[in-house]
């Protein structure tokens, strides 16, 4: 498989930017933003798609863990 070129790359990262807008205006709900999502996965290598979804799930993890705080979890069987 050969590199995106510059101009393959600028769609795709476009494409994912639009989708993941929608994603946010929309509080994830993926089925609202299905026409996004089919552009940003036709856009991008297959591997840049799975990338790019970890991506946004670390980054909405940190963003909740900045927010919230950690708090761990109730040890089960403490003595």
């Amino acid at each position: 498989m050969a590199a995106p070129t510059k101009a393959e790359r600028k769609a795709c990262w476009g494409a994912r930017d639009e989708f993941w807008q929608c994603l946010d205006s929309h509080g994830d709900d993926a089925a609202k933003c299905e026409k996004l999502r089919r552009a940003f996965e036709s856009r991008c290598p297959q591997q840049w798609v799975k990338h790019f979804d970890k991506r946004r799930d670390f980054l909405k993890y940190k963003k909740k863990l900045e927010t919230e705080g950690y708090s761990p979890p109730e040890a089960a069987g403490k003595a």
